[in-house]
């Protein structure tokens, strides 16, 4: 009889449970981590206790042990000190461009007064979790949607600010808030991402023509350098061939000035001859020679006498520039001794 009627008590009460909804089970859970008042209570760490006695607050107990009195005392509530992590809802936000975002996050506060926070607001994770929603769409609000993703770290920032000035009546504080995913309307997404598509091929074609130009610059440096390096070595081909010519002459000059120079002159111009109508033979040419081709001492007396000539004129030039510069020395030597 008595287990007939236990299970018959707790059909009864399943079913108006059920009949109800879930509001009754939830409200019987939070209920359920009330403490009794057993005289001797003991509190654990990071928890604070509101007694209430006669259903008017009476103390705040510490952790450790402590004394109630029964059926006057109560514990009205109990407040975690830990830091609590709240996770905000997702909701929708329209920018300063008029663009709507679909946003959510992660808030993390901590309960610093036990008694603001058990008699300041009803429900402090309820109050918090609105005032953060209602934050971020104020503060999305204000920022174009570039600034968004650029500006996240200042949103949070102003975010949990906003949230401490509004929470301070409440005893809790608001260490931190992140924003954990926002998510934007397709055809948005789309723009944006023909957006990044369009600035990487700019990017592409300013790399591309920037690689073009230094190939060119490099090109025609490249070329200004070989002209310059063989300007320099042609200058210095013509240097040594003049050195080697006036080397020559000299030489030939100083042979000249021996006993028999002119017989030795007069043999290499008739070589040079021979030569020159050797390599005459070997081309089919139509040229224009002398009369008397076959008399090669002729040939050699006329640049002789040519030769002696242009020595005789050199020689009576050089003559006469001495005189010249004599006179000039003289004239200029009696002009000073007259005055």
């Amino acid at each position: 009889m008595l287990s007939s009627a236990l299970r018959g008590v707790a059909r009864s009460s399943r079913t108006l449970l059920q009949s109800r909804g879930t509001p009754i089970l939830e409200t019987l859970r939070c209920r359920s981590h009330l403490p009794l008042n057993t005289v001797v209570m003991f509190v654990p760490q990071q928890e604070a206790w509101v007694v209430e006695r006669m259903g008017k607050f009476h103390r705040v107990l510490e952790p450790g042990i402590n004394i109630l009195i029964p059926v006057l005392d109560r514990v009205r509530y109990v407040q975690s000190l830990k830091e609590i992590a709240i996770d905000v809802p997702k909701q929708a936000a329209i920018t300063s461009d008029n663009v709507t975002l679909s946003i959510d996050g992660v808030l993390y506060l901590r309960i610093l007064d036990p008694y603001r926070a058990s008699y300041g607001v009803e429900d402090p994770e309820f109050a918090i979790t609105q005032l953060a929603q209602t934050t971020m769409r104020s503060e999305l609000g204000k920022i174009s949607l570039d600034y968004v993703f650029r500006e996240r770290e200042n949103l949070n920032m102003n975010i949990v600010e906003v949230i401490n000035k509004a929470s301070e009546a409440w005893g809790i504080t608001c260490l931190r808030y992140e924003i954990r995913d926002i998510k934007l309307p397709p055809r948005v997404q789309e723009a944006m991402q023909m957006q990044v598509e369009a600035e990487r091929k700019k990017r592409a074609a300013i790399l591309d023509s920037e690689g073009v130009r230094t190939a060119e610059i490099n090109v025609a440096e490249g070329k200004r350098q070989a002209r310059i390096l063989a300007s320099e070595a042609e200058k210095i081909e013509q240097i040594n061939s003049a050195k080697g010519q006036a080397e020559g002459l000299r030489i030939l000059c100083e042979s000249l000035q021996h006993q028999q120079g002119l017989n030795a002159a007069s043999l290499a111009t008739a070589q040079a001859y021979i030569q020159a109508f050797q390599n005459l033979a070997n081309t089919n040419n139509t040229l224009i020679l002398p009369s008397n081709v076959s008399d090669v001492t002729g040939i050699v007396s006329s640049a002789v006498g040519v030769y002696k000539s242009l020595t005789k004129t050199f020689q009576a030039n050089s003559v006469v520039g001495s005189e010249s510069s004599d006179n000039v020395s003289e004239i200029t030597r009696n002009e000073s001794n007259s005055k």
